[in-house]
């Protein structure tokens, strides 16, 4: 297994999810002083859904540094 080309793929996957994040950060922000509040709920909702899943990635990432049990 090639753990340095697969730790690239998931740090390209983060990078690509949080900038994803920042971006639904930005609409989220943009609809909540407005009465479409409903939206930004929604849009917060997702971000939470980006970051978990950044998080998920990361960990993946330093599982791959930790030796087979």
């Amino acid at each position: 297994m090639d753990t340095a080309a697969d730790r690239a793929a998931l740090s390209s996957l983060a990078a690509t999810l949080q900038d994803v994040g920042g971006r639904v950060t930005e609409l989220a922000e943009r609809y909540g002083a407005t009465p479409d509040s409903s939206i930004a709920a929604e849009l917060f909702a997702a971000e939470r859904s980006v970051t978990a899943a950044t998080r998920a990635l990361d960990r993946a990432a330093r599982l791959l540094d930790e030796p087979p049990r």
